[in-house]
């Protein structure tokens, strides 16, 4: 059945917001959960975050950042249009059960995975301090929203542009050092941003949960390809994860695994562009 989407925003040069029509996933997906979309028949299979549900209505929330063919692609839907194939939910909920006071960091588009699990915290009666990191002014997303699903919300920009400048570890060092306490951290973003906050978080002895988004093809775990070393053992983000212990996680190997194929993926978007201008469309 195709998947009609019913609303598009645009949140930034890069960013898409889309709600879908798709009543059994919104049916029973929990935050951490995520899709495979495949725009037509031929196209690939691309995984995203729910970012947001509506039992009553059908409908599911997500995210896209248009950087490779298939997601520039879909950016260029708007509402009305149709989506062929949607699989979900996948992957395991976070357990975000019997937490007193919680750290949620959202580096970047991972702040709309960070952004759930905020507001399944605070509904829960967990104390929420959203930590959030972005370029610059121009790509910050869901300012509203997470303040609404957090106790306080601290914004920080690399260049300072929404008036302080820093990293998302800056800002959970400082509040560390002035003698906060959490009893759990939840780190979403680039993996580098994940590994610094693990290390922050490790020395202080704070358990880290982090979102893992490797390379994925079918989501059931029997490609291989979404494979993590996890305390030693090798786990699959799709059927295991995506979230996992921060301080098990072995990030030289994470961050080695997602570079082995920018090459070709940059080499994808130079022929997408190419052809794009011979078609008389650049």
């Amino acid at each position: 059945m195709p998947y009609r989407i019913t609303e598009k925003r645009d949140l930034n040069p890069q960013v898409y917001f889309m709600k879908i029509e798709a009543p059994l996933i919104a049916r029973k997906v929990e935050p951490g959960q995520f899709v495979i979309v495949r725009l037509d028949e031929y196209a690939e299979r691309v995984p995203f975050t729910v970012a947001d549900f509506d039992r009553e209505a059908g409908v599911i929330t997500i995210f896209v950042q248009a950087v490779g063919n298939s997601t520039r692609a879909l950016a260029q839907l708007n509402a009305g249009d149709e989506i062929s194939d949607i699989a979900g939910p996948l992957g395991m909920p976070t357990a975000l059960e019997g937490y007193k006071k919680a750290a949620v960091i959202g580096g970047g588009l991972g702040t709309a995975i960070a952004w759930p699990q905020a507001r399944k915290l605070k509904a829960l009666g967990t104390e929420v301090t959203a930590i959030t990191g972005f370029r610059d002014k121009s790509y910050i997303i869901l300012e509203e929203e997470m303040r609404a699903a957090s106790d306080r919300l601290i914004i920080t920009t690399d260049d300072g542009s929404n008036g302080l400048q820093g990293f998302v570890t800056d800002r959970l060092r400082e509040l560390l050092e002035a003698g906060e306490t959490f009893d759990l951290v939840i780190a979403i973003g680039p993996l580098v941003m994940m590994r610094a906050v693990c290390a922050l978080t490790e020395r202080c002895g704070l358990p880290t949960i982090v979102s893992m988004n490797p390379i994925m093809i079918d989501g059931t775990g029997m490609c291989g390809g979404c494979r993590v070393s996890v305390g030693g053992q090798t786990k699959f983000a799709c059927v295991d994860g995506p979230d996992f212990d921060g301080h098990a996680i072995d990030w030289d190997g994470a961050i080695k695994r997602q570079q082995m194929y920018r090459d070709y993926e940059r080499r994808a978007c130079e022929h997408c562009r190419m052809k794009g201008k011979e078609d008389g469309n650049g």
